[in-house]
C-alpha cells in the first residue's frame, strides 16, 4: 500500500505532465485531466538597475572642451576678480572660444584663456553676439576637443541637467545637478521690462543655484548632450540666470565661422509679446504676436527713430502676427 501510494503521487506529480508533452499521449483524455490543476513556475531573477551617479563619468569630453576665460586691463594692476572671471566652452577645433559677457566684452579689455591641462594662452576678441551677448574668442591651437551640442527643441521641462562652471581657486570643473524646470517662451535678453526686437526671446530657466563662475559654461542632459548655455542678466536689482538652448547657439555659431557676426538684422521696436493673460486685461482678440508698446503711450519710445521699423509704417499699439506669412 504504501509503495503504491507513493507510485501514484509520483505518477501524478511528474509521469503524467510529462506524458501529456508527447504528442502521442497528448490525445488520452485521462491524462489531460490529471494535468488541469498542475502549476508550473518558472523561475524569475530580480534585476536591479543603478543610475550613473558619478557626474563626472556623464559629461565625459566635456571635461576636455571647458575651459576658463578671464578679463583684465593693462590699466590695472591686477586681474579683474570674479565677475569678470567666466567659464567656456571650446566650440571648434582651431581654437574658437565661446562664453557669455553681457556687458564687459569691450576692446580696451584683454583675454586669457586657461586650458583643461593648465596651459594659459593669449586669446584674440572676434567679437559679441549683439542678439544673444554670447562672446566668441580665439586662441592660437589647433586640433582641439570640441563641445557637442544636442536638439534643444527635443527637450521638456522636468529633465535632469547637469551645469559646469569653473572653480575660482584653481580652475578645474566645479558641477551643479538639478531640473530643467521650464522654457520661457516669452523672456527677452533685453534686460528692461520691456521687450526689444533686437535681442533673443525664449530661453530655459532650470532649479539650480547658479552664480557668476557659471555663467558661459554649459548645461548637459543625462546623455552627455549640451543643451543650453547659461546666461545672466540684471534686472531690476538681482541677477537672473538662465540658460541659451543650443539649437540657437547652433545658429549663432554658424555666422561666426562664417564671419558674419555683425550682420544681425535691426528691425527697431519696442514691445509686449502677448499672451493670454496679457490679451484678456487689455482687451485684446489677438492672444499671439509682438504688440508695439510704450508705458508712456509715446511712439518714440516704442518705435526706434529712422529704423526699418518706422520707414515700413510700423505703429504704437500695432501687434504684429507673422512676417512673410509666417
Amino acid at each position: 500500500m504504501l509503495l503504491g501510494g507513493l507510485g501514484g503521487v509520483l505518477a501524478d506529480r511528474y509521469l503524467f505532465p510529462y506524458l501529456v508533452t508527447n504528442s502521442f499521449f497528448s490525445k488520452y483524455e485521462f491524462l489531460k485531466r490529471t494535468t488541469e490543476n498542475v502549476t508550473i513556475i518558472n523561475k524569475t531573477e530580480q534585476v536591479f538597475m543603478k543610475e550613473e551617479t558619478s557626474i563626472d563619468k556623464i559629461v565625459g569630453k566635456l571635461n576636455s572642451s571647458s575651459v576658463s576665460v578671464l578679463i583684465y586691463s593693462d590699466q590695472e594692476s591686477r586681474m579683474i576678480q570674479r565677475d569678470n572671471n567666466r567659464t567656456g566652452l571650446i566650440v571648434t577645433s582651431d581654437g574658437i572660444i565661446m562664453t557669455y559677457l553681457p556687458n564687459i566684452a569691450l576692446a580696451e579689455y584683454k583675454y586669457k584663456v586657461i586650458m583643461p591641462d593648465k596651459n594659459i594662452y593669449d586669446a584674440e576678441l572676434l567679437g559679441t553676439d549683439s542678439y544673444s551677448n554670447l562672446t566668441f574668442l580665439k586662441i592660437p591651437v589647433n586640433n582641439l576637443q570640441t563641445v557637442a551640442f544636442g536638439n534643444s527643441d527635443e527637450i521638456k521641462p522636468g529633465e535632469k541637467i547637469i551645469a559646469i562652471g569653473k572653480s575660482e581657486d584653481n580652475y578645474a570643473n566645479r558641477y551643479a545637478v538639478g531640473l530643467l524646470s521650464n522654457f520661457n517662451a516669452i523672456y527677452n535678453l533685453s534686460g528692461q521690462t520691456i521687450s526689444s526686437s533686437e535681442k533673443m526671446e525664449g530661453v530655459f530657466q532650470s532649479d539650480i543655484i547658479f552664480d557668476q563662475l557659471f555663467v558661459g559654461g554649459p548645461i548637459v542632459d543625462y546623455t552627455s548632450q549640451v543643451i543650453g548655455v547659461t546666461g545672466s542678466l540684471e534686472r531690476d536689482g538681482r541677477t537672473e540666470y538662465f540658460q541659451i538652448p543650443s539649437n540657437k547657439i547652433k545658429n549663432i555659431l554658424n555666422r561666426v565661422i562664417k564671419n558674419e557676426l555683425a550682420q544681425n538684422p535691426i528691425l527697431g521696436i519696442y514691445y509686449l509679446p502677448l499672451t493670454k493673460s496679457l490679451a484678456l486685461t487689455n482687451n485684446i482678440e489677438q492672444e499671439n504676436g509682438a504688440w508695439i508698446y510704450s508705458s508712456s503711450n509715446q511712439t518714440g519710445l516704442a518705435i526706434i527713430q529712422g529704423s526699418v521699423a518706422q520707414k515700413a509704417g510700423l505703429k504704437l499699439n500695432d501687434i504684429i502676427v507673422n512676417i512673410n506669412k509666417e
